[in-house]
């Protein structure tokens, strides 16, 4: 990997690649996908059909493109009793994890007869898409179905990309069963998206998508948006690491590799103090990279996005990390806890040298279902709050619109919209 002395100059080259990866910059594909949202909208399950046979090579029908209870019985059946077991347990502590998120509706009152609150609702139906193709995401099921079923989601679906056969992997069913998933599809990509935005004859309409896909996936949401809900345009994955001269090397460069090796478009970054730690995470990833069965993809990944940047202080590294605004941030330092107080944007924080990536992908218990591609300045990661809309509540008594009526009608006079200021006067007219 490049070792590069951190300077402002290198940090914005570095960030300009960076939101290269964004979906939102991908235009030449937004035909292709409009086109097959179109499709779908108008063909219903006659155009999805047909596109999962263009795309994902198999041939399905109304009936089996929804699995049943024979099926998932089967998953069961086939998954490794040792790994069901481990899916359990990762679906305690996220399902205990998101509980804690849980938010409860309330009013408050005053004498004079203001009455104010919020409301909390459940959306009605949400729906989770699971990524395929590369690899196989049973914890991407469980990190977006568990929330949405503990926020109080009444009907949740999933939709999965079938292989040739037009079966879904058995761990992306078992874990979609475990989860609480009402109902699961075989499905994939961007028809995926437009089936669940506008519903088809098979597929319910839902209120909100959530989970990542590839570039047709995001363009797909981002185009869906504002005929249903979407948790985010994800991108590639990203890692970085915030490290001292106390820090491993050799978990160092595991933890940089980890993410890697999802997608040729993902990056790695470390950052930090010691000149001797970078050389020796850079030796450390040439000897990893000759055991590792994707080494090829991440290969491609440390070519293009990867990078070891040394700064000066401790101060200029943070202030890097928070321009970055990583999807996953690991601290490595001396006391990791002093500098995570000084971080202002990540999507997830993990601290200290035992608190590797994956902890949090696969069984800690937050969603690994994150801001990308810089957005933790603005995103948070998935949660119970997604799956929720607040209502606001509000009622006067007489008497206590009378004390604000002049207050009311002069805020509207002076906006020119006299009709907001008639509203309030009309009810005092006669006194």
């Amino acid at each position: 990997m490049r070792i590069i002395k951190l300077t402002d100059e290198e940090q914005d080259k570095a960030l300009a690649e960076l939101l290269k990866r964004s979906p939102v910059n991908y235009t030449e594909y937004e035909k292709t996908v409009g086109d097959i949202i179109s499709d779908v909208r108008m063909n219903g399950d006659s155009a999805l059909l047909r596109l999962e046979k263009k795309f994902d090579k198999c041939d399905l029908d109304a009936e089996s493109i929804r699995v049943n209870d024979e099926e998932i019985a089967e998953a069961y059946k086939e998954l490794d009793p040792a790994f069901l077991d481990v899916i359990n347990k990762a679906s305690e502590n996220i399902r205990s994890y998101h509980s804690k998120q849980v938010q409860q509706s309330w009013i408050t009152t005053s004498p004079d007869g203001v009455i104010l609150g919020q409301k909390i609702t459940p959306i009605a139906i949400s729906g989770c898409y699971v990524p395929g193709g590369r690899a196989v995401y049973p914890s991407s099921v469980l990190m977006n179905v568990i929330p949405a079923k503990v926020a109080g989601v009444i009907r949740g679906i999933q939709s999965h990309i079938p292989n040739a056969q037009g079966k879904a992997p058995a761990g992306t069913i078992v874990a979609a069963d475990i989860a609480g998933a009402d109902e699961i599809y075989k499905v994939g990509g961007a028809q995926a998206i437009a089936a669940m935005a506008f519903g088809t004859e098979s597929i319910p309409r839902v209120d909100k998508i959530t989970g990542p896909g590839n570039m047709y996936v995001a363009l797909a949401k981002k185009a869906c948006f504002g005929y249903t809900g979407i948790d985010s345009v994800a991108g590639p994955s990203e890692i970085l690491v915030l490290a001292d001269d106390t820090a491993n090397p050799r978990f160092v460069a595991a933890d940089l590799l980890s993410q890697a090796e999802h997608d040729p478009l993902a990056s790695a970054i470390l950052l930090t103090t010691s000149d001797r730690l970078a050389h020796a995470v850079s030796d450390e990833i040439d000897k990893f990279m000759k055991t590792l069965s994707r080494a090829e993809i991440i290969q491609q990944s440390l070519d293009n996005y990867g990078y070891l940047f040394v700064g000066d202080t401790m101060d200029q590294l943070i202030d890097a990390a928070n321009a970055i605004a990583s999807e996953h941030m690991e601290i490595m330092t001396e006391n990791p806890f002093e500098v995570m107080t000084k971080i202002k944007n990540a999507g997830a924080i993990f601290l200290g040298s035992y608190s590797s990536e994956p902890l949090g992908d696969y069984f800690a218990g937050p969603n690994h279902i994150l801001p990308t591609n810089g957005t933790a300045r603005f995103f948070s990661p998935l949660g119970v709050d997604q799956f929720i809309k607040k209502s606001s509540i509000i009622s006067y008594s007489k008497d206590a619109l009378s004390k604000v009526e002049g207050d009311i009608e002069l805020f509207a006079e002076n906006e020119g919209l006299t009709a907001h200021a008639n509203s309030i006067k009309v009810r005092f007219d006669n006194e």
